[in-house]
Formats: C-alpha cells, sequence, structure tokens
C-alpha cells in the first residue's frame, strides 16, 4: 500500500513512523566503527532479515541520519553521486583505501574491503 492510497487523516503518522526493519538496519549502520566498513549483504546477514537491496533501499530513503558511509557495496566502489563526500569521511576517520589506477574512471580510490571490512566482532555489543 503507498502513502497515497491511505486516507488523508491517517497518511502524517505514517510519514512519521519508521518501519521496524528501517529501524534495525539503522542501528546496525550506527554500530560500525570509525574507519570500517559493512556492505549491504553483510548488515542483512547481521539481522537475518532481508537482503542486500532491502538495505540498501533502507539506506537510500532513511540513511542520512546515520553513519550512511559505513554501509557499503561489496566491492569497494563509492557510492556514485556521493564519491567526494564518502571520501571525505573515509580520510577523516582513516578508513582503508586502495588507491585508483590511472585506467580508473575519475581516478577514485576503492574502500580495502580486506582491512576495513567490519564483522561485528567482540565491541559490536548485542546482537540484534
Amino acid at each position: 500500500m503507498s502513502e497515497q492510497s491511505l486516507p488523508e487523516d491517517t497518511r502524517e503518522g505514517y510519514a512519521d513512523e519508521l518501519p521496524e526493519y528501517a529501524e534495525r538496519v539503522l542501528e546496525v549502520a550506527e554500530r560500525i566503527p570509525p574507519g570500517r566498513v559493512m556492505t549491504y549483504g553483510d548488515v542483512a546477514e547481521w539481522l537475518d532479515e532481508g537482503g542486500p537491496r532491502q538495505v540498501g533501499r533502507v539506506m537510500s530513503l532513511y540513511g542520512g541520519a546515520v553513519p550512511w558511509w559505513r554501509v557499503v557495496r561489496a566491492d569497494g566502489v563509492l557510492l556514485p553521486g556521493h564519491e567526494l563526500s564518502a571520501l571525505d569521511h573515509y580520510r577523516a576517520e582513516g578508513t582503508p583505501l586502495k588507491e585508483a589506477s590511472r585506467a580508473a574512471e575519475g581516478h577514485l580510490p576503492r574502500l580495502d574491503m580486506r582491512r576495513a571490512r567490519w564483522d561485528g566482532g567482540a565491541d559490536a555489543g548485542a546482537h540484534t
């Protein structure tokens, strides 16, 4: 059901509610330590629910309130359209990067996934 198909008097309350799954995704994003990342698939696996596309959708709709740059593509490519902003965050946090080859489009680095990826280890707190 779309928001547009809701009766006028319920539409406002509906828009203010964050879906439970979205809340859980955003909580995981907030737990990722500075300088580390999780892939969309890692977040879905951590939650034992949904998949990379569902996590990506949540991040695209609601991720602006959390450290969105810490939830990334599995190939380490920076988020299209947000590359420079994300790169500023990665550099400020000391996130491991791989310098771009001369052939790379835009000469932007990629995340060094081997070193930057966080598995939610001991410092993760309670598993959701």
